[in-house]
């Protein structure tokens, strides 16, 4: 195994979920609140699943995202 290339596409693969996952929550929290769903000052729970089928990994991770 290289470390190097290991460590470098776990990097790139977090990278490319965190900018996506921003994204999306914030695309998410837009709509919300222009549609009149969401006020701007919630609080909402929220999990993120990684799931890497061939180590045998499936996990959860819970936390919440905050508007104010």
């Amino acid at each position: 195994m290289d470390q190097e290339t290991f460590n470098l596409s776990i990097r790139k693969f977090l990278k490319m979920v965190g900018v996506n996952s921003q994204r999306e929550i914030e695309l998410a929290v837009d709509r919300a609140v222009q549609g009149g769903n969401a006020q701007g000052n919630e609080t909402f729970p929220a999990e993120a699943k990684l799931e890497i089928p061939g180590l045998g990994i499936s996990v959860v991770f819970k936390g919440e995202i905050r508007l104010e």
